[in-house]
Formats: structure tokens, C-alpha cells, sequence
């Protein structure tokens, strides 16, 4: 019998809460990070966010294009914690700091993409979870693992993906602004909105809410686009200046030319199509949810500029800058700290339709411990079939019609 050699003094113990197969029956369990290295950081975790990507992913919804999931999956991209140990070449980072980590731990750093600042670009990038590392930079223990995510209790990052959070800006929140925030910003930021802009954000869950908030501060003017006036309220609460019910011929019609740009946060398969007469000429529709719309638009720009895109998250420079924004205006997401015994309840309200405008962020640094372990109970979530349209027929259906009509 081969003899199993000891683990290294330094690597990192965490707990984890993850899931076995695609029932996403999330429990907690003990696992462990790489070393920290010359050039990483160690983060105390405080609080993770919980993305529908994270549903996606877990589910394994993925799997028909190609992306199956590797169990043990433990997702989470929106990480917020304190700096508690650095390796002697780190530079950007110091004990102390408020830190986070968004949706990617590695990329190459020399091509065009990564010198620019768009390492989510980059041919080799490395997302949180569910990725395998290939430069050592995002390397798992034991090693040749698939990268574990944020809910859990400490993460080991390379410094170039650690991000400082403002000081003054409150942890529960900085999460999400690394998804939610940086999704909603990257496509303002790519489409040139100014204060001059008309820009239409469909849904109001978690997303919606921060692209409101977002474009609001950039000066625009904002069209909540929602499928009844019954949110008209939440939406100019969020400080939406005008809302469009999209089951309303007459409110479409009204609308009618009257968008630069709509931005669609709807995170399942849908008649995205229905929302292209809102646009002016030359304007665009941003598909940010993970269906079969999504990989269309994806596949479709890569033969020429169509008018409906997609677009996911953004590299670390403009995630910085958003961070700074929502700082300085003082942006805050609409959240709901929750122990870690209701992440599965979580998921099964994300597979049914996130309506609250909120985002749930976990709060890792109060539940997930070692009590949980001993005397952890929660029900499976009850999760319906996966309606992403994310299979061959689904996706050629969508590329065509961009191609060939938008």
C-alpha cells in the first residue's frame, strides 16, 4: 500500500459548505487551501454572496454546452472578508485590509486582454469555482483539484485578483458589487452611456436593482422594464425615472424608440426579442442571464456586430472603479444576511424567480464554524428542470435569429 505523504504545515483549513451532485443539497464540511505563497493572500471571510450563477453552476445546468460541474462544488463569486497573513513579494495588499474577490483567481497576464485591465477576456482565465488551474497561480489542495469558491471560512488568492474594499464601505455589501455591481457596469462602461443616456434595465432582482442604482449615478435617465406596474414602486424607489410593463401592449407601445440601451438581467430562457422595439436606432440590447439568448448573441458577434450582445463580468480595474463609485455615492445593494442553514432554502427561491430585488449574502463568519458541523440540519431545495435552453438546438435557434434579424 502506497504511503499517503502529510500535509504541509502551512496549507490553509477551511470549512466549506458544498454540495455532492446536482440536487444542491448543501452541507457543511472540512476542506483545505494551497499555502499562501510569495505572492497571495489570505482572507478571513465575513460574507459571500449568493448568485443564480452559483444555482446554475451547482445544478449543473451547464452541462449541454459543454461545462459540465466537478463535485464537490462549492460556488460563491461575491467574497468579502479581512486580509489576515500576505507572502513577502505582495504589494497591493496588507493585513487589515478589507478584501474580496470576484468572479476569477487567475488569468495569464501577458496578453493584450490582461495588460488592459479585461482579464475576464483572457483565453486563460480561471473562474472562482469549478475551473482547474493550470499556472499555479489559482492552485487548489490538494493539488489538480477544481477551484472551490467563497462559502467558506478562508480563501487563498493571488494578489493580482485580490480586491481592497474602501474602507468605508460596509463588507455585507462589497460582495455583490463583485457580481452584480461589476455585471451591470462592464456593458455601461463598453456602450458608452453619459448622462445623455436613456438605458432600460429588465428584471428587478439583485441585478436590476444595482443597474438602477449604477445608472442613476452615472446620470442617465432609467426605464425599469418589469413584467407588471405591480413594482412600479420598488422600481423609482430604486430611482428608476420611468416603468414599462412588458405584458402591456399599450405601455410597450408607448415606449416604443425611446432606449440607447437595455441591459436584460433575466437569468432564465425567455422572448428576449420582445424588448428590441424599446431600442432607437443603433441602440443595443446586453443579454446578461445564462441561456440559450446568452450563448446566441455570444456566438453571433463573433461574425459580425449585431444589436443584441451578451456580456458576463468585467476585469478587475473597472471592478475596482465600480467599487469606488458605490463608495463614493454611497451605492448600496438591496441585501438580506442570511445563516448558512438557509442556503438551500436560497436555491430553491433562485430556481423558482428572485422577485424580491435582493441579494442573499451568507454570512460565513458567524455560522459557518465548527458548531455547524456537529449539529447541522436543513432541507434539500426542491429545484424544477433546468429552463436555461442551454442545449445545441436552443442555442442555434438564438444565433440565428441575431444573426440574421438584429
Amino acid at each position: 500500500m502506497a504511503s499517503v505523504s502529510p500535509a504541509p504545515v502551512d496549507v490553509v483549513d477551511t470549512l466549506c459548505m458544498a454540495c455532492e451532485d446536482a440536487s444542491c443539497n448543501f452541507k457543511p464540511v472540512k476542506m483545505q487551501r494551497r499555502p499562501v505563497g510569495p505572492e497571495d493572500v489570505l482572507i478571513d471571510m465575513k460574507y459571500c454572496g449568493v448568485c443564480h450563477s452559483d444555482l446554475h453552476i451547482a445544478a449543473n445546468h451547464l452541462k449541454g454546452a459543454g461545462m459540465p460541474t466537478t463535485y464537490p462544488c462549492v460556488p460563491g463569486h461575491e467574497l468579502a472578508g479581512i486580509c489576515i497573513a500576505v507572502g513577502e513579494k505582495v504589494t497591493r495588499v496588507k493585513v487589515g485590509d478589507q478584501v474580496g474577490v470576484g468572479c476569477m483567481v487567475d488569468s495569464c497576464l501577458q496578453c493584450k486582454s490582461c495588460k488592459a485591465g479585461h482579464e475576464q477576456k483572457c483565453k486563460k482565465m480561471v473562474q472562482t469555482y469549478n475551473q482547474k488551474d493550470w499556472s499555479g497561480r489559482a492552485a487548489t489542495y490538494p493539488p489538480g483539484g477544481h477551484t472551490k469558491g467563497g462559502y467558506t471560512s478562508k480563501m487563498v488568492v493571488h494578489e493580482r485578483f485580490a480586491i481592497v474594499i474602501p474602507s468605508s464601505y460596509p463588507l455585507d455589501c462589497a460582495g455583490p458589487v463583485m457580481c452584480s455591481g461589476i455585471t451591470m457596469y462592464e456593458p455601461m462602461k463598453v456602450h458608452g452611456v453619459t448622462k445623455d443616456s436613456n438605458v432600460g434595465i429588465v428584471g428587478l432582482g439583485g441585478l436590476g436593482g444595482m443597474g438602477i442604482k449604477l445608472a442613476k449615478a452615472l446620470g442617465c435617465k432609467v426605464t425599469a422594464i418589469t413584467r407588471t406596474m405591480a413594482k412600479e414602486k420598488m422600481a423609482k424607489d430604486m430611482g428608476a425615472d420611468n416603468v414599462v410593463a412588458s405584458t402591456d401592449p399599450e405601455s410597450m407601445k408607448n415606449n416604443k424608440k425611446t432606449l440607447d440601451l437595455i441591459i436584460n438581467t433575466i437569468p432564465t430562457g425567455h422572448k428576449w426579442s420582445a424588448y428590441q422595439g424599446l431600442l432607437k436606432k443603433g441602440g443595443k440590447q446586453v443579454l446578461l442571464g445564462i441561456h440559450s439568448g446568452f450563448a446566441g448573441a455570444s456566438v453571433a458577434n463573433s461574425v459580425r456586430n449585431c444589436r443584441v450582445v451578451s456580456s458576463m463580468i468585467g476585469g478587475i480595474k473597472n471592478t475596482e472603479e465600480v467599487l469606488a463609485l458605490c463608495a463614493k455615492h454611497d451605492i448600496r445593494p438591496e441585501v438580506e444576511v442570511i445563516p448558512i442553514t438557509k442556503l438551500n432554502e436560497v436555491f430553491t427561491m433562485l430556481d423558482r424567480a428572485n422577485d424580491t430585488g435582493k441579494r442573499y449574502v451568507l454570512d460565513i463568519a458567524n455560522t459557518l464554524n465548527e458548531e455547524a458541523l456537529g449539529g447541522y440540519s436543513a432541507e434539500a431545495p426542491v429545484l424544477g428542470p433546468n429552463n436555461s435552453g442551454l442545449n445545441p438546438c436552443g442555442i442555434v435557434r438564438d444565433f440565428t435569429k441575431i444573426l440574421f434579424c438584429y
